[in-house]
């Protein structure tokens, strides 16, 4: 099948121009102006932003948690991606701590095998790691997971000590592989939720007042300094506030290479979404918390000038009756996570490029070119050129579409609620094509369930 874009503005991390793109055999084949070729379809991007396909390298589909599972499993999560302008994610695997690593593979792998309606890869989240294991992070790479989560919050449940972290990050470093961090105080954390509850606080804001921004800040420092030691990239995930956007820049100010994503609940959100009466504080339930409103300011000057290398989601949808309403009087069993997948694109162009904050060139690293670089899928993914992978959107910068659970363009994932309801957005992704193939068409789905294909990354590519 032949593809034929016509007449759009084509914006990379790098470029901007006016061009048409021919696609076929699933890459880009020729750019060029005014090109008179013959397509099986044609596709007229008047007016329209012709944006590489985003890379969403953050996301929890059908996971255990909290005794239940996240409410999108590989299928539609993927799908509500798809509609959102995502063309490749990147999930995660989970060790059982005492078994293999590989055997968790396997595991994701069933999972998602046949059901995605966009590419995938996956990070492994590791456990535990003793000596006599540490051979199977290279296993790993050579499988195409080239990069690790650790987690320093969720005593008992994923957290691993300081030795471990240590030891899985110098391996990974000798292999040329990235760890990612979940970096807050877990256990000083469970002491301040344990005395919150003695003291009948069960509401679900004080899942955010028992969860400090010094006990993240904390967590990056540390991340940071073992990673530095052990002489590996670290990548923080999901970083929430200033106070732990200071360690990171302050480590890059030394040379470190640190990097961090934020995820748009931290740019839109804060902590007043806390106050709403009853139990509506729930649906934000996620870690880490929503901040203060002042910190959106830091977080989108650290995106702009590049101390925050991406946007990811975290997401992790679990729906309100049933999944959240199982911590219902203690906000601590409480399944900790949010929807999100499908509006990542359309939010931050919004906030982003149409609010003045960042360029289109910006928008696009952000959502795609930076996390392609940084786990091994550059230049395959996150940019358009000949030979990458016809992953694209055409995107309108004029629609406006306001995000509800009750609208059928801003929400097709599979939970009762959307985080961003009522939030309007000038700017939305209408046709998005993976790997050559239409797969939303004016905002109506076209694919099927299995066109994505898992992807083996390659080794650290290296941010700057």
């Amino acid at each position: 099948m032949s593809l034929l874009i016509k007449n759009g503005r084509i914006i990379t991390a790098v470029d901007d121009y006016h061009a048409d793109l021919f696609i076929e055999n699933e890459t880009v084949s020729v750019i060029g102006k005014d090109l008179n070729m013959e397509a099986d379809t044609v596709i007229d991007a008047t007016g329209k932003y012709v944006f590489p396909g985003g890379v969403d390298p953050h996301t929890h589909l059908d996971m255990p948690f909290g005794g239940t599972t996240s409410a999108d499993d590989f299928e539609t999560g993927t799908r509500a991606a798809a509609h959102g302008g995502t063309t490749t994610l990147i999930d995660f695997a989970i060790q059982t701590k005492g078994e293999s690593t590989l055997a968790a593979l396997e595991t994701w792998h069933e999972k998602a095998e046949g059901k995605t309606a966009i590419d995938y890869g996956f990070h492994m989240i590791v456990t535990d790691m003793e000596d006599d294991r540490l051979w199977e992070l290279k296993k790993l790479a050579d499988e195409g997971i080239t990069s690790y989560k650790l987690f320093m919050a969720y005593p008992g449940v994923l957290y691993v000590d300081d030795g471990t972290i240590f030891r899985a990050m110098r391996k990974a470093g000798e292999d040329g592989t990235v760890v990612c961090m979940h970096a807050e105080n877990g256990i000083v954390i469970d002491e301040i939720v344990k005395t919150a509850l003695a003291q009948g606080k069960t509401a679900p804001k004080y899942h955010a007042l028992t969860r400090p921004t010094r006990m993240e800040a904390e967590g990056v420092h540390r991340a940071i300094s073992i990673a530095e030691v052990a002489n590996v990239p670290v990548y923080i995930v999901h970083l929430s506030c200033a106070d732990a956007l200071e360690q990171v820049t302050l480590a890059r100010n030394r040379g470190v290479p640190a990097f961090a994503e934020t995820c748009p609940q931290y740019l839109f959100l804060d902590h007043s979404y806390y106050e709403q009466e009853g139990f509506e504080g729930a649906k934000y339930v996620m870690t880490p918390a929503l901040r203060e409103k002042w910190n959106q300011d830091e977080l989108w000057r650290g995106l702009r000038f590049g101390d925050l290398q991406s946007i990811s989601t975290d997401h992790c949808p679990f729906c309100f009756k049933e999944q959240k309403e199982l911590g219902l009087n203690d906000f601590s069993k409480i399944p900790n996570g949010a929807p999100g997948v499908e509006n990542r694109m359309a939010l931050v162009y919004n906030g982003g490029v149409h609010a003045g904050r960042i360029s289109l060139n910006k928008f696009v690293e952000l959502t795609s070119t930076a996390a392609a670089k940084t786990f091994g899928l550059f230049p395959r993914k996150g940019t358009i050129a000949v030979d990458s992978d016809a992953d694209i959107v055409v995107f309108d910068p004029n629609r406006k579409e306001t995000i509800s659970v009750n609208n059928p363009c801003t929400h097709h994932m599979a939970v009762d609620y959307n985080t961003y309801e009522g939030i309007e957005v000038t700017g939305f992704p209408e046709t998005v094509i993976s790997r050559g193939k239409v797969i939303v068409r004016e905002t109506e789905y076209q694919g099927r369930k299995g066109d994505g294909q898992f992807i083996k990354r390659g080794l650290y590519g290296g941010l700057r």
